[in-house]
């Protein structure tokens, strides 16, 4: 066996090890009463350096050599780009028009709210040892701790939309264009702090305008162009030039400092209704859910140490982050929710997706601290509350179902 045929054996035993984990960690899961995604989320940080590394550190190596992460990567990438096309493709932008007022609303609560709340812990925490680094100013912590806080787990918070068919529903749609507006906004900022530490503040720029002018291009130029296709062209071509056009979005929004989910799910929002949107997620969705999006969850998990928080004053901190988290945007969108019409189930459900942060919350926390902004310590802090917010959505749904009577259609 040649070394790029062993090195592809490899990989492949890599995947059953993490499709089976994903596979038994969403079955226990759901026995308790969560949804199979927090399994697939916990089974990642298992099969990383906080469990299987730290119990079995020679098993973990071999397994999980560092020459295959740029190989899991791109898989992981791929995978959750697949998937969040597939919830682009499901998204009704008709009930969004009759829930605009209410996605509104609770968008800006949960950006709002976290902003104030995350200035008050930013000033204290900015004047401690060991939270940032020293190129981190006051006014660049507080923008980091704010869209920390303020950010969703938008992959998570559609597929739990998805697993507890959500989809289509007022409380469903509310809570995924506030997530998606949230999370932009939170990438956003990110690309603004990271602009300014090292001085170069045209990343914003890019990344707001570049946002903008793709929705734009998305709407006004593939759309037609698909809705055209799948009228005169065979089905073949047209599924040919859907998955061109979400290669090039992926690449597109990665490359102007947002994250190629939202241009997977900005074009899947793209597709026409009326047959092909309604075929092509059957095509994807299945695959990318089953085979690909664990690959994103283990990679996620492999990046993520817990066992830093080792004292009675950096519990205490841990503590305050939760609770301002919790409050920012549980408390902050069930209020907007309520404030703008929906009812106590429905806006107990909205607040509890937007409450999520999930790996969204790892991925913006590890692009932060190879930048240079965060220290481990602070690091695994939010993991910590990334976490606890996340396990809190599933009791939300609950509550909501048994006792609030969320809308169902």
């Amino acid at each position: 066996m040649n070394q790029a045929t062993a090195h592809a054996a490899h990989i492949f035993l890599q995947l059953t090890v993490i499709i089976a984990a994903c596979r038994v960690c969403g079955m226990l899961m759901r026995r308790i009463g969560q949804p199979p995604v927090i399994g697939e989320m916990v089974a990642g940080v298992l099969l990383g350096p906080s469990l299987l590394g730290a119990v079995a550190p020679d098993l973990a190596a071999s397994l999980f050599l560092e020459s295959d992460r740029p190989v899991l990567f791109a898989l992981a990438q791929i995978g959750l780009t697949f998937y969040m096309f597939a919830i682009g493709l499901e998204f009704r932008t008709d009930l969004l028009r009759t829930s605009l007022r209410s996605a509104i609303a609770v968008s800006a609560a949960g950006i709002l709210v976290p902003f104030l709340l995350a200035a008050a812990v930013a000033a204290w925490l900015v004047r401690q040892d060991g939270f940032f680094t020293e190129s981190m100013t006051p006014l660049f912590a507080w923008l980091f701790l704010g869209a920390a806080m303020s950010i969703t787990a938008f992959p998570m918070l559609a597929r739990m939309i998805l697993e507890h068919r959500l989809t289509g529903t007022p409380a469903g749609t509310i809570a995924l264009a506030a997530g998606s507006v949230d999370d932009a906004a939170a990438w956003i900022l990110l690309a603004a702090v990271v602009g300014g530490i090292s001085g170069e503040p045209m990343l914003f720029a890019i990344a707001l305008g570049g946002g903008i002018l793709y929705a734009i291009t998305c709407g006004a130029v593939f759309r037609p162009l698909l809705g055209w296709m799948h009228r005169h062209a065979e089905e073949r071509a047209t599924l040919g030039m859907i998955a061109l056009l979400l290669a090039a979005g992926a690449w597109f929004t990665d490359a102007i400092g947002l994250y190629s989910v939202f241009g997977a799910f900005i074009f899947g929002m793209a597709v026409p209704r009326g047959g092909l949107a309604e075929q092509t997620v059957e095509r994807v969705g299945p695959f990318a859910s089953a085979f690909l999006l664990p690959v994103f969850f283990t990679y996620s998990g492999l990046n993520t140490r817990i066992g830093l928080v080792d004292s009675p004053f950096l519990w205490m901190v841990t503590g305050l982050i939760i609770l301002a988290s919790i409050g920012g945007k549980l408390g902050a969108c069930y209020t907007a929710a309520r404030v703008t019409g929906s009812n106590r189930g429905d806006s107990l459900v909205i607040a509890s997706l937007m409450n999520a942060r999930g790996l969204m919350e790892l991925i913006l926390l590890n692009i932060a601290l190879e930048a240079g902004l965060i220290t481990p310590t602070l690091f695994t802090i939010m993991v910590l509350m990334a976490v606890a917010t996340t396990l809190m959505a599933a009791p939300g749904f609950n509550l909501a179902r048994r006792w609030l009577r969320p809308t169902e259609s």
